[in-house]
């Protein structure tokens, strides 16, 4: 079992840079090199990486010249971690509420 969580984890890694790879060829065709190297910085920095994946996506799609649905695959992964985050941060602003 354990060995099984290594492979995961080793699995996951991989598919991060290579989003981040990605992710940061297809910023910069949109916008160029330093304007990628910004994004790329503030994504970290700031912990948000909506704009990176946007990036992933078109990067795959237009830089690598992958067909949509390849491109939204290589997507995937970070969307469907990001969905439920915005819906649990959105659900518990409204449920912190005081009425002074």
């Amino acid at each position: 079992m354990e060995g099984l969580a290594a492979v995961f984890l080793l699995l996951s890694l991989v598919i991060g840079v290579a989003q981040l790879i990605i992710g940061f060829m297809g910023i910069e065709f949109y916008i160029g090199t330093i304007g990628a190297v910004i994004v790329v910085a503030l994504c970290f920095m700031f912990r948000f990486s909506l704009p990176l994946t946007i990036g992933t996506f078109f990067g795959a799609l237009e830089v690598l010249n992958w067909p949509w649905y390849y491109a939204l695959l290589i997507t995937a992964p970070g969307l469907l971690l990001m969905i439920p985050a915005f819906i649990g941060v959105a659900s518990s602003s409204f449920g912190n509420r005081q009425n002074y």
